[in-house]
């Protein structure tokens, strides 16, 4: 049984006439006759009386009748509440980004904006690597990623092509330790005599790791690293460099407060820093009122409001 059948029912009992009642529902007579007559035998009853004139319903069709108004009126209310709620969805971001960038960029850029856009944080994609982000904003999971990336000529296995983006600000990775009583740092990248330095790594497939490799080759004396654990959070690293079991590469937005009270200290000098991009991506050619709207303001602002 469709829902247009009671549709049908309905419009009939008002005209009691199926010609003006099948006008009204914009389909021909023989048509909506056939409709009536599937009702009936869905129902097992027989709803309309046809020897009278007007037509009139029998008492199993007054009783549907009433149920028919019911359902209808369900299901209109529900619509309705449907397209509040999908309105209401398509004025929110879903803003799929790492763990270092919402908790450490996202609330001051937003609070950089006079009316901030609408942008809801989408949880999942915390955990995920870089090519996760591009394929979910590609399956419609998300409508922008917020995500580092390598500055120079460092290579990446990513599809980008479906994709634009703006540039919302810079970042480095500063390379850290525990330090020592005497403030030198536990595992230094300049010492002298290591055969290898303990290192708290980013995934190997990663992003931020393939920019810290590309980084370290062009340094010309980059020491040897024993890989003590991998992991794609920055605050995973972080944990277990601050525990003392090795060095690892933070965002200096995350690890700041950390070296001015001197829980941490950089593990080397500036040329150890991987330089890194903040970027907004979206799907070209995907219309979203709200990121539209977002879109053409960080045009407007020339994409840098860092």
């Amino acid at each position: 049984m469709e829902i247009r059948w009671l549709e049908d029912f309905i419009a009939l009992a008002r005209t009691r006439h199926f010609s003006r009642a099948a006008e009204a529902q914009n389909v021909t007579q023989p048509t909506f006759s056939r409709r009536i007559k599937l009702l009936e035998e869905e129902m097992g009853a027989t709803l309309i009386n046809r020897q009278t004139l007007p037509l009139s319903l029998t008492p199993e069709g007054e009783e549907f009748l009433t149920l028919c108004q019911d359902v209808t009126r369900r299901v209109a209310n529900t619509r309705q509440r449907l397209g509040h709620l999908a309105e209401s969805q398509a004025g929110q971001i879903r803003l799929a980004a790492p763990q270092s960038l919402l908790a450490n960029f996202l609330p001051e850029w937003l609070d950089g904006w006079t009316a901030p856009p609408p942008v809801k944080p989408y949880l999942r994609a915390t955990a995920w690597l870089v090519n996760d982000y591009f394929q979910a904003l590609g399956r419609d999971e998300c409508d922008l990623v917020l995500c580092y990336w390598p500055v120079g000529d460092c290579p990446l296995e990513l599809e980008t092509e479906a994709f634009e983006f703006r540039r919302l600000g810079h970042e480095y990775l500063i390379p850290v330790s525990l330090p020592e009583p005497d403030g030198r740092p536990r595992f230094d990248l300049a010492g002298i005599g290591r055969r290898s330095l303990p290192l708290i790594a980013y995934h190997p497939r990663g992003l931020i790791d393939t920019a810290i490799r590309c980084h370290l080759e062009t340094q010309p004396d980059t020491p040897a690293f024993s890989v003590l654990n991998e992991s794609i959070q920055s605050g995973n690293i972080r944990e277990l460099v601050g525990l003392g079991y090795g060095l690892g590469w933070l965002p200096h937005r995350s690890v700041a407060p950390a070296l001015t009270a001197g829980q941490l200290v950089p593990a080397g000098g500036k040329r150890w820093e991987v330089p890194l991009e903040i970027r907004l991506y979206r799907r070209r050619h995907v219309a979203h009122k709200a990121v539209d709207s977002l879109w053409q303001a960080l045009e407007n602002d020339r994409g840098d409001r860092s």
